[in-house]
């Protein structure tokens, strides 16, 4: 995709996790990513990338959405996030308040979230790769790790499960170490239906996989990661 054709800033939802969330989700510890090479797609608004990359990680962060430039991006977050929060007051019941006590503490570390990545993209604009899957702009098993949050099996009443197939093979070919891909669940908090089959695809890879209960539940049910070990 070139920029003359990127997606229409208005279809793209630009809200993400923070760092501490990342490394809940992810079952991380620091010395993990010290020295490692991690690629984070989609990354969002995800403050993962700026605050790693300080703990000696070599980070690089690919969504779509970087084919816009950083300050339309933090802009549309904030009419997002405005736009998220006061839908999320209504539906409370869909969510699991231990991480987060309130709605309002939820909301303080999505703006912070939005903030750093913006901070991010604006001081270290290389470390933020415009791209989207099925097909990434990185060599062969250029990263140690790769993260994948809340796209993959979160959307497959939209992306059916030959995207799902050739979006693994993808992040197999950039990585060489492991991948980490959390939820396991739809929007609607289901298993993805077509898990094992994708599983299975991957073992043909020559590869074995962990489901693993992550340190993190908000979405109820959406607390498991799969660890891909290649």
């Amino acid at each position: 995709m070139s920029k003359e054709v990127k997606l229409d800033l208005s279809r793209i939802v630009f809200i993400g996790r923070t760092f501490e969330e990342y490394m809940s989700m992810f079952n991380l510890t620091q010395a993990e990513l010290k020295g490692r090479s991690i690629l984070d797609c989609p990354a969002g608004a995800c403050s993962f990338t700026a605050h790693a990359n300080k703990l000696g990680a070599d980070v690089t962060a690919t969504d779509i959405a970087y084919y816009h430039d950083y300050e339309d991006l933090h802009a549309k977050g904030m009419k997002d996030l405005e736009h998220a929060m006061t839908k999320m007051e209504s539906a409370q019941t869909n969510y699991v308040w231990d991480y987060f006590k309130s709605v309002e503490e939820l909301k303080q570390y999505r703006y912070r979230a939005l903030a750093d990545c913006a901070e991010g993209m604006k001081n270290h604009p290389g470390r933020y790769i415009a791209s989207a899957l099925p097909s990434l702009p990185f060599k062969d098993k250029q990263f140690d790790m790769t993260l994948s949050a809340h796209f993959l099996f979160m959307y497959s009443d939209r992306l059916d499960s030959d995207f799902h197939r050739k979006a693994i093979q993808e992040l197999l070919r950039v990585t060489k170490q492991e991948i980490r891909i959390f939820p396991l669940v739809s929007l609607s908090g289901e298993r993805y239906r077509q898990l094992d089959e994708l599983l299975t695809f991957i073992h043909q890879q020559g590869c074995s996989t962990e489901e693993i209960t992550a340190r993190y539940e908000f979405q109820k049910g959406a607390n498991s990661m799969l660890k891909i070990t290649l």
